[in-house]
């Protein structure tokens, strides 16, 4: 979720749904897309293992009883989105989307709606800036942060250089007891070189990019209760019949998953 939406330079979001094979990206998007990909061609498989671990952590959220989700760095609509996944398991559920651009909070409003059981809605605000989410006024007309509420930051922290640790502490603190945090992110650990060249081509495209180790990751749950099995690549998180689990599907994905409740 980096800063930069003008039309002529990439954005890391239509960069995403490039890789996920959708049609909502620009030249600039398709062209830097390719260049990633010439080095880490599966980033493509990358893109779809972590829409899957969104959906099966986001039915482990509502299976725990969970009926409030905050989505951060929600991208362009793909579907099923998360909210879909969440009303569908049970229709009451409340939803929050947040993005910093505007782009994808006009494809948000126009193709994502709730049951009627349930709300959503969605909210331009930065994760680099906690307080422009958690304060927003169509957030706590929503959730209450007094009670339970599942978040979600996939796809999102790689775009988050330095600090991460800290904003990620900003938003567990403001959550009850009994709340979620759900993170996906890229690492370098099983692909060095390939991940290192994608940073570096983020990097000079003007988008923020930060891979990081194992226990990196496990230090952002820091004071949280990993759930079974713990920070694994996302296919490996609870996977379904149908998940590729083998090990040289790590280095293609090159990203680490997990879930932690809050005490």
């Amino acid at each position: 979720m980096d800063r930069n939406t003008a039309l002529d330079q990439p954005h890391s979001a239509r960069m995403y749904d490039y890789f996920l094979g959708g049609k909502d990206n620009y030249e600039v998007d398709r062209r830097a897309a390719e260049e990633i990909l010439r080095v880490w061609p599966g980033i493509r498989t990358a893109a779809q293992a972590n829409r899957q671990f969104m959906h099966r952590s986001t039915r482990f959220l509502v299976d725990a009883g969970i009926r409030q989700l905050l989505d951060i760095g929600t991208g362009i609509p793909t579907e099923p989105n998360l909210h879909q996944i969440a009303q569908q398991a049970a229709p009451e559920s409340r939803v929050v989307y947040a993005d910093n651009d505007p782009l994808v909070m006009a494809h948000a409003r126009a193709f994502m709606t709730g049951t009627a059981q349930g709300r959503t809605t969605y909210i331009q605000g930065d994760v680099t800036k906690p307080n422009s989410i958690l304060r927003a006024p169509r957030l706590t007309e929503i959730l209450d942060l007094s009670e339970p509420v599942g978040v979600s930051m996939i796809a999102l922290l790689h775009f988050v250089e330095s600090g991460a640790g800290r904003l990620v502490s900003e938003f567990v603190d403001a959550l009850a007891s009994g709340s979620y945090l759900v993170i996906c992110t890229a690492t370098a650990d099983f692909a060095p070189e390939q991940v290192a060249t994608a940073r570096a081509i983020y990097r000079s495209r003007g988008i923020s990019a930060q891979d990081r180790t194992r226990a990196e990751v496990v230090e952002l749950f820091s004071g949280l209760e990993l759930v079974e099995p713990g920070v694994v690549p996302p296919h490996q998180w609870r996977p379904n019949a149908l998940t590729d689990v083998s090990a040289s599907y790590d280095a293609e994905v090159s990203c680490y998953a997990g879930v932690a409740r809050k005490p």
